[in-house]
């Protein structure tokens, strides 16, 4: 037995080694779940380190006597000593690092499409928030890391998004206060209140939770309209669905808070007063007479108007738009360079202005499909937004281009890059001089603020961009939602929304993730040191040494 007493010594050393390790991650992890996981495992290596020690030490000690009497025991007295001090500075080290890690923070984020990082529309929210943001996680205690994760990402970004972890179990008094019974509740959710309004979420993604914020702190709710009866894409319902219908557009509408109608104006005879944005998506016939008077006298009122239209449609609103100073081109883009798969009518718009606060912060390409240009006519008051690549063209020869499906660059085509979308503010519309009042009487009430102001219009050459199909592809959402924010004059809404991750995520469940977290710090490199004990031993054991 006492041959074997340096390896059960070694073995109990590497044993006592990790259960005071697994304590000490435990200590400056919380405690809590991970406490309970790793309990058993330090305890028992604890118990079997200190039990191989003793037996090591109990088959050892008449040798280790005979040591103590030479000068050996002081040559090892002397650098045991260095080395128990060496270790002991080295733990003051990483306990001070320690301490001063959990006082000063930074994070990082490394993926490539920073998908662990809040974007700039939820940053500018958190920094913008004028009073404390109540959140409340219901989950149980093994349900809550993956939501911990994100929430913590909010609270990191400001002190008044302040978060509170609940089980249900153990907080009913949180649920009653909330207002969420426990049919609500189902395997968890999350309770965000602002004052006296709240919102309930149980899918928590990033993207679901700034609109929640959005929701909460934005003030008031503002009416989108959809034209319809002119062949407009749809928005609602099963014909919404389809890949180029706008059901998807209409819903990120509503997650900025706003609310989207459908419009027929045939049936209305004007614009309803509490219309902030009007959008004709696509009508492809003519509208009546009086449709087109009503939307002149809208857009001349100083209202909004998002006009998106395909090549050869066959529609009298671009009579309307090229009178208002937009140069609306019968033609189709075409991209033989940089194009989706090589599909030379579904370019990429990679170049943007810079300057308009719709596009400044746009750095990644937008997809489109059968497109036309879009320019500022001569001396006109728009901006041209967004922008096909340099081999780009726009065809005008579209009979041979429809008939045969040829296009090839010539003298009467507009060569690239060429603009697929133009916003600018229209002059405002001089009022008749008002006639004095008699005397005695009452001057004129004065004009609602912008009532008489400069309309906002933006045009696109493209219906398709915003598509059920498209809208998720690139930066199309963020292009066709920052166009309704500015015509809005939401300007402090506009942003680059929550990114998605190109990579596919796999999905652990809390005990999965435990499991693996325990392997890998723990059992892996314990079995690699036992393993080295034991190859040092059989080294030390041969003849000769």
């Amino acid at each position: 037995m006492q041959r074997y007493a340096s390896l059960l010594g070694g073995l109990g050393a590497v044993a006592v080694l990790f259960a005071l390790l697994s304590f000490m991650i435990q200590l400056f992890a919380g405690g809590g779940l991970l406490l309970q996981q790793d309990l058993a495992f330090s305890v028992a290596n604890l118990v079997l380190g200190l039990a191989l020690l003793a037996v090591s030490l109990g088959t050892n000690l008449e040798q280790i006597r005979e040591r103590m009497r030479t000068g050996e025991a002081r040559r090892a007295g002397k650098y045991g000593t260095s080395a128990v001090a060496a270790t002991l500075l080295s733990l003051a080290i990483l306990g001070m690092l320690g301490f001063l890690s959990t006082r000063y923070h930074q994070r990082f984020d490394w993926s490539e499409q920073q998908v662990h990082s809040l974007s700039s529309q939820s940053l500018a929210l958190l920094q913008g928030l004028e009073q404390d943001v109540e959140v409340t996680a219901f989950y149980p205690a093994l349900d809550v890391a993956p939501v911990r994760g994100l929430l913590e990402r909010y609270a990191y970004a400001s002190p008044r998004f302040r978060v509170t972890y609940a089980d249900p179990n153990e907080r009913p008094d949180l649920l009653e206060r909330a207002g969420i019974s426990e049919q609500d509740l189902g395997e968890g959710l999350v309770h965000v209140a602002l004052g006296a309004e709240s919102v309930q979420l149980r899918e928590v993604t990033e993207e679901k939770l700034t609109n929640a914020l959005v929701k909460l702190t934005r003030g008031g709710e503002k009416t989108v309209y959809f034209l319809e009866g002119h062949n407009e894409r749809a928005v609602e319902g099963e014909p919404g669905a389809a890949k180029d219908a706008l059901g998807r557009a209409a819903e990120a509408l509503r997650n900025e808070n706003y609310r989207v109608e459908k419009l027929l104006l045939a049936s209305r005879g004007e614009v309803p007063e509490d219309a902030d944005v009007v959008i004709a998506a696509g009508p492809t016939r003519p509208l009546l007479e009086p449709e087109r008077a009503a939307l002149r006298r809208f857009v001349e009122g100083g209202g909004s108007l998002l006009v998106l239209l395909d090549p050869r449609a066959k529609t009298d609103l671009v009579d309307d738009v090229r009178g208002w100073g937009v140069d609306v081109g019968d033609d189709v883009i075409v991209d033989r360079a940089l194009a989706l798969f090589g599909q030379a009518t579904s370019p990429f718009a990679n170049s943007y202005d810079a300057h308009h606060e719709i596009t400044r912060d746009m750095r990644e390409p937008a997809l489109f499909h059968m497109a036309r240009s879009v320019r500022n006519a001569d001396g006109g008051p728009f901006t041209e937004l967004v922008f096909t690549g340099q081999a780009s063209w726009a065809e005008r020869d579209l009979e041979r281009f429809f008939s045969e499906g040829a296009a090839e660059l010539d003298a009467t085509d507009l060569e690239g890059p060429v603009s697929v979308a133009v916003a600018g503010i229209l002059p405002a519309a001089s009022p008749p001089p008002a006639e004095a009042a008699p005397e005695g009487e009452a001057e004129p009430a004065e004009a609602a603020p912008g009532a008489d102001g400069g309309a906002r219009l933006a045009v696109f050459g493209d219906v398709d961009f915003a598509s059920n199909e498209l809208i998720e592809a690139y930066r199309n959402r963020d292009l066709f939602v920052n166009t309704v924010n500015w015509l809005m004059g939401d300007v402090e809404a506009i942003s680059i929304r929550p990114a998605l991750s190109r990579a596919s995520r796999f999905q652990l469940t809390q005990e999965q993730f435990l499991q693996i977290r325990t392997l890998s710090i723990f059992v892996l490199p314990q079995l690699l040191a036992v393993l080295g004990v034991i190859v040092w031993w059989t080294r030390r054991s041969r003849p000769g040494r």
